[in-house]
């Protein structure tokens, strides 16, 4: 799978994290990499370890992410933009292989694909702030 892909296949794991505990999300995962028939076992440890990790610093994220899109509590945000933000600002703060601008650019890339009509300027406008505030180093 190519980094896009792998990127697009957590977010969809991510935000299945909306409707189920982390127990049951373990089970999700299994069918949904049982459902992908291409998946290397690799790119499948990959999506699982990102997953749990990101899972593992959502209290830490969330803050972060509700500090910096003023006015709207991240309880009213798209769970659709919420993952993508989850996972675009795990990827700048804390994977040193993803530069900071490569990580808003793909957020907004898989918005268009799965979001709003307004979530491709919404997403940008938070994770910009959070790049500009220094959040993410």
């Amino acid at each position: 799978m190519t980094r896009r892909e792998l990127r697009e296949n957590t977010f969809i794991m991510l935000f299945h994290k909306e409707f189920h505990n982390t127990e049951e999300l373990k089970e999700q995962l299994e069918l949904f990499i049982e459902k992908k028939t291409s998946i290397s076992e690799k790119d499948s440890a990959y999506i699982s370890d990102r997953v749990f990790d990101i899972i593992s610093k959502l209290e830490e994220i969330d803050a972060d992410i509700n500090e910096a899109s003023e006015g709207w509590d991240i309880s009213r945000m798209s769970k659709i933009d919420l993952s993508i933000m989850r996972l675009a600002y795990y990827e700048m703060r804390f994977d040193d292989d993803v530069p900071m601008q490569v990580a808003i650019n793909e957020a907004i890339e898989i918005a268009k694909l799965y979001g709003g009509d307004n979530s491709p300027s919404f997403i940008n406008g938070v994770l910009g702030k959070m790049a500009k505030n220094g959040k993410c180093v």
